[in-house]
């Protein structure tokens, strides 16, 4: 039986559920369904060791983002594509206050495809570290990456916009950013890559955030004068002309 085969099959188990008939191509988007179901339970030795070769593998096949090679200017660089690909020291995850991941299965939001590529893993550390407590905003915690090609996955929680960017909001989102670089500076850390953080379902306005961002960043490093490689990651167009306009 192929390890994938066997994956859905100790997961629909855990589930008490029957597998549906799934063809080839469907196998990997079950999979990672029933993983974004999966509460942070304790795993068999068995699935972690099928978990990880399988996820390693599709992180080869995704193919992995040097940062190395990546253009540089004033220690920032901006990349458009999936943040799970980059080899930086740590990668900046998106979450909400549980800390907990995604559970919408199939969800294409960062916080998913982070725990998606990552492994069940990174759901259990974050277990551990909260214990069913919430995370305030403009802080950060670290794990793991696991199955990605980065080392550390720092976990910060943005501000929710309800109408209009509050003076709250502000502070909130510049405190994500100082308190990942803060952590990156105490862990010794050489590089470190941003995501559009609050820009999704949180409602943050992508040009106001960006601004705000690039502003934050440029700061810090002035003032720290601390050596660290800074890669702001974009998924859509429209965030990169923001980027690319603000860092002109």
């Amino acid at each position: 039986m192929k390890s994938l085969d066997r994956l859905i099959e100790i997961l629909s188990e855990e589930r008490r559920e029957k597998i549906p008939p799934l063809s080839e191509s469907e196998k990997p988007q079950y999979f990672r369904a029933l993983c974004n179901l999966r509460m942070p339970n304790p795993a068999t030795e068995e699935f972690i060791k099928l978990q990880d070769e399988y996820l390693s593998e599709q992180t080869q096949r995704r193919g992995i983002v040097d940062i190395a090679n990546l253009d540089y200017r004033g220690g920032i660089a901006l990349w458009q594509g999936d943040i799970t690909r980059l080899n930086s020291d740590a990668i900046v995850n998106a979450c909400n206050s549980k800390l907990l991941g995604c559970f919408q299965p199939l969800h294409n939001c960062i916080d998913n495809c982070i725990h998606s590529f990552a492994g069940i893993q990174v759901r259990l550390d974050c277990q551990k570290i909260m214990q069913g407590g919430d995370e305030p905003n403009g802080k950060v915690k670290v794990t793991g990456a696991y199955n990605l090609p980065s080392k550390y996955i720092f976990h910060t929680v943005g501000p929710i916009v309800a109408e209009k960017v509050t003076a709250q909001n502000e502070s909130d989102l510049q405190s994500c950013y100082i308190s990942c670089l803060g952590k990156a500076k105490e862990m010794n850390l050489k590089s470190i890559a941003f995501c559009c953080l609050s820009t999704g379902v949180f409602g943050y306005p992508k040009d106001e955030a960006c601004a705000l961002a690039v502003r934050t960043v440029k700061a810090w490093l002035a003032q720290s004068s601390y050596n660290i490689k800074i890669i702001f990651n974009v998924f859509t167009d429209e965030d990169k002309k923001f980027y690319e306009r603000e860092l002109a």
